[in-house]
């Protein structure tokens, strides 16, 4: 059935009872507050619902407004973004809570949302939509899933396919309460046109289901060609001095930005881990160190790449200039390292060698004692 030809309106309240009678409580769905919307709508991009659950909660609790977020400090925020991955979205979120602020408020339709730092086509739409019953079609990747099937699309690469789906997600807003319609389409994905094994007997949509009607449901749409997913090895440092071990801040752009890490790169070809974090070491900080001890080796997947991490217990070899670098450092107590946001790998070496889970971000709290040494060994002062 061509898209002309489908039976929008009736289809659409379908799909609009089933969800008033299906839909899962949802903390962010008892507001259209657009705060707690943008908030939810940010945290749901390519992370699981019940992952997302306590982050909401979490920061919600500690930034409650837009203007609370508009003046947090950047360190703080990434904290509470520990462990949720794909961390640009959380260094742009106080980017676009002070544009709210200095906008006089949230904008209501997409293109007035698309001009906050990190909105895209989707969560503009979803915004608007939910918080402010506007007419704006969203594409997810569960929505785009519920339109393949529904009209039996094979493919859904970038262009045309993809330019259909915006299409059939405008005829759809069009014929029902935004807010419901576009909140249906994503939990129908979500919960029963699943990538796999779809509940279709309990679909709304069913009678008009191409897919289903093929009896292969599964094979729409076709998934993409995977290319093999290259493994990156790196050796990092505890670097130990007295009681303290050393951290470097990573750029605030790219990969896991603004978040502290251990010192280290990656091991070269022919290059035992071992040798890799001593000249790593040397290269990066201008330091000579000896190992003392190597601790388990973790792994950990990226969306384009996995990672296997050898980390390392070392200290400064008599003699040994003190560590330098562009990059701001910090030396850290084992029991203050809660102040500060890690990626989830640095995380996991943390509990092996220290046998507990971090504890909670506390502001007030800890003695990481941060700045870049400066070229006699001492402490730049940080700015503000």
């Amino acid at each position: 059935m061509a898209p002309d030809e489908f039976p929008w309106k009736t289809a659409v309240a379908a799909l609009c009872r089933w969800y008033s009678r299906h839909a899962r409580p949802l903390p962010w769905r008892r507001s259209r507050d657009p705060y707690r919307v943008f908030l939810s709508e940010i945290m749901l991009q390519q992370t699981r619902v019940a992952t997302v659950l306590p982050y909401y909660e979490r920061f919600l609790a500690r930034f409650p407004t837009v203007e609370s977020l508009a003046s947090a400090a950047p360190g703080e925020v990434m904290k509470l973004w520990e462990g949720l991955g794909y961390y640009a979205r959380g260094r742009r979120l106080p980017e676009a809570a002070r544009a709210v602020v200095e906008m006089g408020g949230w904008p209501r339709d997409a293109a007035g949302l698309r001009r906050l730092p990190g909105v895209g086509r989707y969560t503009a739409g979803a915004v608007a939509s939910i918080a402010f019953d506007a007419p704006e079609p969203v594409l997810d990747g569960n929505v785009k899933r519920v339109w393949a099937r529904l009209f039996a699309m094979a493919r859904l690469l970038e262009g045309e396919a993809l330019d259909r789906c915006w299409d059939l997600s405008r005829r759809a807003v069009a014929e029902g309460r935004p807010s419901m319609v576009n909140q249906a389409l994503m939990e129908l994905g979500a919960t029963i046109c699943t990538f796999r094994a779809p509940a279709c007997p309990a679909c709304p949509l069913r009678r008009w289901c191409r897919a289903a009607a093929s009896g292969a449901p599964e094979g729409y749409p076709k998934p993409k060609l995977r290319k093999a997913t290259p493994t990156v090895r790196a050796a990092v440092a505890l670097l130990w001095r007295g009681p303290e071990f050393l951290v470097a801040l990573r750029p605030p752009e790219g990969l896991l930005g603004g978040l502290w890490e251990l010192p280290g790169g990656k091991v070269e070809p022919g290059e035992t881990p071992e040798a890799a974090v001593v000249r790593e070491l040397r290269e990066e900080l201008g330091a000579r160190a000896r190992v003392t001890a190597a601790l388990p080796p973790v792994r950990h997947a990226y969306t384009h790449f996995k990672v296997v991490l050898f980390p390392f217990e070392c200290r400064l070899a008599a003699g040994s200039a003190p560590p330098r670098s562009d990059r701001p450092l910090a030396w850290l107590r084992p029991e203050a390292r809660h102040t500060l946001a890690f990626p989830a790998a640095t995380l996991r070496i943390f509990r092996a060698r220290f046998g507990e889970e971090t504890p909670p971000f506390r502001p007030s709290a800890g003695r990481a004692r941060t700045g870049r040494p400066n070229a006699r060994g001492g402490r730049a002062r940080r700015r503000p």
